[in-house]
């Protein structure tokens, strides 16, 4: 049972830290995917933000150096692709990018909803990155997020799947208005789109049954 606790807990202590980091590192000058994508050291920035972490989570922290080892190996695993290639991440089942101008807009309430993107295994690292950069840049929905390699029990096949949500499934030119932009970035298939009150409702496709509420 010691063993599972302890797995449980440096799970839930690298979510939490991703989240910081993440903050971290926007607060201190550009995000984590601009500066693993350019090539950049930033070992400096990452310590000082895992000691902060440290210091205010001494449990958490202790869970993650169980795991990795260190703050450094943390660091060669994160600048090395985790959390922002979707391929090389096996820590978290998600990779999220938000809207900045999105402000207080919840993209998991009962208002908004999502485009479900499926695509294989070899095109989710190309199709994740234009999608990011486009969320990131106010020209998609609120927030994004695609399945990552970690094998999550819920998943039905071997396909990854990108979450494009906007802000009020009731708003249709803005709900169309970003499946034109995903068409603009190369998703050209019919795409349903799903309110997030029916994924409250735990009601997934099932043979003869209708859950999109567009499709475009």
């Amino acid at each position: 049972m010691d063993e599972v606790d302890s797995e449980a807990l440096a799970d839930a202590a690298y979510g939490i830290f991703e989240i910081l980091l993440n903050r971290g590192l926007l607060a201190r000058g550009d995000p984590l995917f601009a500066r693993v994508e350019g090539g950049v050291d930033f070992q400096d920035d990452f310590l000082a933000i895992f000691a902060d972490f440290e210091a205010e989570y001494p449990p958490l922290a202790a869970a993650l150096v169980g795991r990795f080892g260190s703050a450094a190996a943390i660091y060669h695993l994160i600048s090395g692709g985790e959390g922002v290639t979707p391929s090389k991440t096996t820590e978290t089942y998600w990779i999220i990018a938000d809207d900045p101008a999105a402000g207080d807009v919840e993209p998991y309430g009962e208002q908004a909803g999502k485009w479900l993107i499926f695509c294989e295994t070899g095109e989710v690292d190309a199709l994740w990155k234009k999608i990011r950069d486009a969320t990131v840049a106010g020209d998609l929905g609120v927030s994004a997020k695609v399945s990552t390699a970690r094998p999550n029990p819920d998943s039905r096949d071997e396909r990854k799947v990108v979450y494009v949500y906007t802000r009020d499934w009731s708003d249709e030119a803005d709900v169309m208005r970003v499946r034109s932009a995903l068409r603009a970035l190369g998703v050209e298939q019919r795409i349903g789109y799903k309110r997030n009150i029916e994924t409250f409702a735990g009601e997934y496709a099932e043979e003869g049954k209708k859950v999109t509420y567009y499709s475009a």
